[in-house]
């Protein structure tokens, strides 16, 4: 993982030109897309950015393997980071689209392996309103880590390295205990404490910094401050940001887990399986009868557990109709709990 540093840029506005709007146009559906997919689908934010970063990834590699003509463009001259102008209010979006550029595939697949491996656990423990705003706080940590560190640099920095170390960071401060399931070195995807995730990654990230400064290794093309930035950046506002999550968080200097990760995560989804008191048959004046009435009484007085409320569902939905439109009712999965929907449109039932 890295931010990558690439060539020097000579930037204005004024340089764009209409395929320069149509590419920065795709760019710009690429990265927002998914997150728009997964709030209105109720999935996750953290697959949701793997997947906004391969895609803007994607037409960046075929705008530099098919470069001429149409394809002229270079996002890095409008969306990077540029420390020298970060300043001036008209590079301002620099300090967020930065974090969607990736300059290999190594870089991206490495980044995008560190949000989904150690995002998405984070993200149940979470939420989603909050994961997103320790992933923010992890990509801008980096930036303003970068531009404090290389004030007068006219190099353009890019990626989400610092929003991937952020996310280490955010989860070493809430649930260090937590073992996920994450490749370090050659235990590839053993179950790993993610304290000791964050102490290898950390540790390796200021012993090459030491080495640079020391002379000891040549210097790279990696900001390794923007690393330390993001990951100390989330680390220290991630437990308020945590506090009212649906995993509670334990005192500072004990072990956060009262239970397994799955233990929790099935904690909350139980309390979000709904209220069986009223139906929408009842609702809309249909009230069930024979062998759907029996099914509705077994679920109400046998699903308080999500597997057995799901076998009722799934049952019912087999045995009645939509009250609304009398299409056929599915079973549909919401963050791990069964519901019944209509198979023509949502929007008539979504119960319980």
């Amino acid at each position: 993982m890295a931010t990558i540093l690439v060539r020097d840029v000579d930037f204005a506005w004024g340089q764009l030109e209409t395929t320069d709007l149509v590419w920065l146009s795709f760019i710009l559906i690429a990265g927002f897309w998914p997150f728009i997919s997964a709030f209105q689908n109720k999935t996750s934010f953290a697959l949701a950015t793997v997947l906004s970063i391969l895609m803007v990834h994607f037409i960046q590699f075929a705008l530099r393997i098919f470069n001429g003509g149409f394809f002229d463009f270079y996002p890095t001259d409008f969306l990077s980071l540029i420390p020298s102008i970060s300043s001036d209010p008209f590079h301002l979006h620099r300090m967020f689209t930065s974090a969607w550029l990736h300059g290999d595939f190594l870089h991206v697949l490495g980044n995008s392996l560190v949000i989904g491996l150690a995002g998405v656990p984070l993200e149940q423990r979470l939420g989603g309103k909050r994961w997103l705003s320790v992933y923010f706080l992890g990509f801008i940590g980096g930036n303003i880590a970068w531009i404090l560190s290389h004030p007068d640099s006219n190099v353009p920095a890019i990626g989400a390295s610092g929003a991937a170390f952020g996310i280490l960071g955010a989860y070493m401060a809430c649930w260090p205990e937590d073992r996920i399931a994450f490749p370090v070195f050659f235990l590839l995807f053993r179950d790993i404490q993610v304290w000791v995730i964050a102490f290898l990654y950390l540790g390796l990230e200021i012993f090459r910094m030491y080495s640079v400064q020391s002379g000891t290794i040549e210097g790279s093309n990696i900001a390794h401050m923007a690393h330390v930035g993001g990951f100390f950046l989330a680390y220290i506002l991630a437990r308020p940001i945590a506090r009212g999550a649906p995993s509670p968080l334990g005192e500072p200097g004990t072990p956060t887990m009262s239970s397994s990760l799955a233990e929790d995560l099935r904690k909350q989804a139980t309390a979000r399986m709904g209220d069986l008191s009223d139906d929408p048959w009842m609702n809309e004046g249909k009230p069930l009868t024979g062998a759907a009435a029996r099914i509705l009484a077994r679920l109400r007085k046998e699903g308080d557990e999500l597997e057995t409320r799901r076998a009722w569902l799934e049952e019912l939905s087999e045995n009645t109709i939509c009250p609304i439109c009398e299409g056929e009712l599915v079973t549909v999965e919401e963050r791990g709990v069964c519901r019944l929907a209509c198979s023509i449109s949502r929007d008539h039932i979504r119960w319980p």
